[in-house]
């Protein structure tokens, strides 16, 4: 099938899914759109041990259009946004980032939601949602049960962008490569996975994630209903996104 802003195949257990939205991989909604129709394809897919999220271009994603989170359109944007973890995380089989660039807002929260990592060494990281007024859901959740609650606050709160290899002290990846070797890098980082059982894999995930007695839907309906029902409805919050998009400083009013 062919896709507008991404590109999708799956081949030998993997499935990947490369994000191809010139220059940057701004996540708008008809592209997460199309993330999303894949993963259903793929749900219950017996032969599947992987899926792969990469890019084209200039960087792995800037983060996702700020312009379609305003107004009416947010809580679409949050669905569709949303959405795509609940498939990976439904999927139930091991989801990994070959990230290289910028990784930023909504793209570090795909990359870093996966369950492994791989970056190159010049690669940047960062949620810097919270200077444009608004906070990362994904992060909010994800972040301290990687990290703990400390760095997670001090990203989270600041905004401030990391290293790949601050990334890599803190536990957000697994491994970094240099740029020119992340494509052969990445192959055999997954190399032990897609030999082994699909079905073995899932269970083992399965367990792992039994095993942090952390479900995502509970505490995920907790962040929509907080970012939603109260931050979007914030004068600041919608100061924020609008001084982004007009390319100027906000002007706070604390409340």
């Amino acid at each position: 099938m062919a896709y507008q802003h991404i590109e999708a195949g799956f081949e030998n257990g993997l499935g990947t899914i490369t994000l191809n939205r010139p220059p940057v991989n701004v996540l708008n909604i008809a592209m997460m759109e199309e993330i999303n129709g894949v993963l259903d394809e793929w749900q219950g897919k017996k032969d599947m041990k992987a899926v792969l999220f990469n890019a084209k271009g200039k960087c792995f994603s800037a983060g996702v259009d700020v312009g379609e989170h305003m107004g009416d359109l947010a809580p679409r944007m949050i669905e569709v946004f949303h959405g795509m973890f609940r498939r990976m995380d439904r999927l139930g089989i091991p989801t990994v980032a070959s990230v290289y660039g910028s990784c930023l807002g909504g793209g570090c929260e795909l990359a870093i939601f996966c369950d492994l990592v791989i970056s190159s060494d010049e690669a940047k990281y960062g949620q810097p949602e919270i200077q444009v007024g608004v906070f990362p859901p994904i992060a909010a959740q994800i972040m301290p049960r990687i990290m703990g609650r400390k760095a997670a606050m001090e990203l989270i709160l600041s905004g401030k962008i990391i290293s790949a290899q601050e990334a890599l002290s803190m536990g957000l990846v697994n491994k970094v490569a240099a740029r020119e070797e992340l494509e052969t890098a990445t192959r055999e980082f997954l190399k032990p996975y897609l030999k082994l059982s699909a079905e073995v894999l899932r269970k083992t995930r399965k367990a792992v994630m039994a095993g942090l007695r952390d479900d995502l839907e509970p505490s995920l309906q907790a962040i929509e209903e907080i970012y939603l029902g109260e931050l979007m409805k914030t004068a600041d919050a919608q100061e924020g996104l609008k001084a982004f998009l007009e390319k100027r400083k906000p002007e706070w009013k604390n409340e």
